[in-house]
């Protein structure tokens, strides 16, 4: 009697044994489960970050281009500034000139009321009210179409909207600028705006176009340098 109830005791031992090893087999299963969960979401998390890395990177490249063409904007503003008061002065004379006693009166009141109209829509564009000054310029070409000031219209008008990145009617006014004053001395300001209106188009074949074209047609210029590393930017 004495051995079977030591031969009970054992199997009871081996009993509980065997349970607690399916007990630790099974915590070890669903610890080794939530361990590759764990990898999986460890991998899923450094996939979503290379992604982002990615994303913030390309934000950053195009930041800076961004930036670099408003520098260059506000480079040829001032530098317009410069050039109209310059102009301005010169109407003045012409202004003066025109009032002499052998014009004709109604020719003289002509050209004041074309002189303010011009004065006016510059001052909108001095004060950066650039969707007032685009359609003052417009209305300035529709009041004079022969007028000495049309050039300078066209590609003050051509800022006005691309200040405004409408580069659908900034392209416009551009081209018709270039295409009837060929010699002007903002043509190629203008084909550099023109590129930059093409780039933000996504039309990046047009834009390399455009550049090639200013770079060819005014080689040396500091638009010209512009345009080259502008090209080489361009992938």
């Amino acid at each position: 009697m004495a051995g079977l109830f030591a031969d009970n005791d054992a199997r009871k031992q081996v009993q509980l044994l065997e349970a607690r090893i399916v007990k630790l087999e099974k915590a070890l299963a669903v610890s080794e489960a939530d361990k590759e969960q764990s990898i999986r979401s460890t991998l899923d998390l450094q996939i979503q970050m290379e992604t982002l890395s990615a994303e913030l990177r390309k934000l950053r490249g195009q930041n800076e281009e961004f930036t670099h063409s408003l520098q260059d904007a506000e480079k040829r503003q001032k530098d317009f500034y410069i050039d109209l008061d310059t102009r301005l002065r010169r109407i003045e004379a012409g202004d003066a000139a025109a009032n002499a006693p052998n014009r004709a009166a109604g020719k003289d009141a002509g050209h004041a009321g074309e002189s303010r109209a011009f004065e006016a829509a510059y001052a909108l564009y001095k004060a950066e009210n650039y969707s007032n000054a685009a359609v003052a310029f417009r209305d300035f070409l529709k009041s004079y179409p022969q007028s000495m000031h049309e050039a300078n219209v066209l590609y003050w008008m051509g800022n006005a909207y691309f200040l405004q990145r409408d580069c659908k009617n900034s392209m416009s006014s551009y081209e018709e600028m270039i295409g009837k004053y060929q010699d002007h001395p903002r043509v190629q300001e203008a084909m550099f705006n023109i590129a930059d209106c093409q780039l933000r188009l996504n039309k990046k074949t047009a834009a390399k176009k455009t550049l090639k074209q200013l770079i060819s047609r005014f080689p040396g210029s500091d638009a010209s340098e512009k345009a080259k590393k502008r090209l080489a930017t361009i992938k």
